[in-house]
């Protein structure tokens, strides 16, 4: 019997076809231009991905980014909360619908979904895209302006992932009460970079001031322990090149490491991790050093040797961003 193929499978197989007949210097000159774009100050009222071609090139080229670290999101609050499964998700500036694919590859099985974007064309190949997914074949793709005055039907899980960097701090702080004010559970990710991690905390602090309890990554919803201006707490996902991404970015790797901060957060209890890598491990001769967030608040180093037996080999096997210590220790 032949194993199911993963949702992130199906997704890079679809995305694979997004760009037959798409000459790859024009795909490629596509892509270089939308970033530029997004890098840019470009106002909610005007959509970037204007037709397509564009839309195809920017879903082949970020989709597998978006998916995996919105995934590694979803997995961690999954972990803090494993007796829940959302029935219901709105996906926020969810464009071609990498939150959704990563909300079925995290909770198997159908649900009522919403996917808003003031970009029709991002919606209309989100929706064909989604074809290849059975548990989003009765997603409502709906054309929305995402801001101050957008309004959000009560759902369990609400995604806002790599939007808050396109809004002004006006409609940023707005739309977060809204999401808390419709959700039983939110879930927001954004580029891990000191400004990216600087607008979680802002939304984190506002979740908290609406009732809810964090779950990941953070092990307490206590003020994050981090000084201002001194650091940020951000983490790491692996992704898969395609031909696409060598071209425009140069380099041979097969994978690339997306860097991106996140909250998770739930009205209904959760049991967040004892404590939270924050660094990538650091492995020396006979000795682990692990960089912790703390449940006290407080950011800590720690040293496991040889001398702590298993708990030494499951140091030597964490990563960046994984509950520490694991669960069956």
């Amino acid at each position: 019997m032949n194993d199911p193929v993963s949702p992130a499978d199906t997704l890079r197989r679809s995305l694979a076809g997004l760009l037959d007949g798409l000459p790859p210097r024009q795909a490629a000159a596509a892509v270089e231009r939308l970033i530029a774009n997004y890098r840019g100050a470009t106002p909610t009222h005007a959509p970037i991905l204007r037709d397509r071609a564009d839309v195809a090139a920017y879903a082949a080229y970020r989709m597998p980014a978006t998916f995996e670290a919105v995934h590694s999101a979803l997995e961690e609050f999954a972990e803090a909360a494993p007796e829940w499964v959302p029935a219901s998700h709105t996906d926020v500036g969810g464009g071609t619908g990498a939150a959704t694919w990563a909300v079925s590859a995290t909770w198997p099985g159908e649900r009522s979904v919403t996917v808003l974007d003031w970009a029709e064309p991002a919606l209309a190949l989100g929706r064909e895209i989604a074809a290849a997914n059975p548990a989003l074949h009765d997603v409502r793709w709906q054309r929305s302006r995402i801001g101050a005055a957008l309004s959000l039907e009560s759902t369990d899980l609400v995604t806002i992932s790599y939007v808050l960097n396109e809004l002004a701090e006006k409609d940023r702080t707005t739309l977060v009460d809204t999401a808390a004010s419709a959700a039983q559970a939110v879930v927001i990710v954004e580029p891990g970079t000191p400004d990216g991690y600087a607008r979680v905390i802002e939304a984190r602090d506002r979740l908290i001031a609406a009732g809810f309890h964090v779950a990941a990554p953070c092990p307490h919803s206590a003020a994050c322990p981090i000084t201002p201006g001194a650091d940020w707490c951000h983490f790491s996902a692996r992704v898969s090149r395609s031909s696409l991404h060598r071209q425009v970015k140069g380099g041979s790797l097969p994978y690339e490491d997306e860097k991106f901060a996140y909250v998770a957060a739930a009205r209904f209890p959760v049991t967040p991790a004892p404590s939270r890598i924050v660094r990538k491990p650091q492995i020396r001769k006979g000795q682990v050093l692990l960089d912790l967030c703390e449940t006290d608040p407080a950011l800590t180093r720690t040293t496991v040797t040889k001398r702590h037996g298993d708990l030494y080999k499951a140091a030597r096997d964490a990563d960046w961003g994984d509950a520490w210590p694991p669960a069956d220790h």
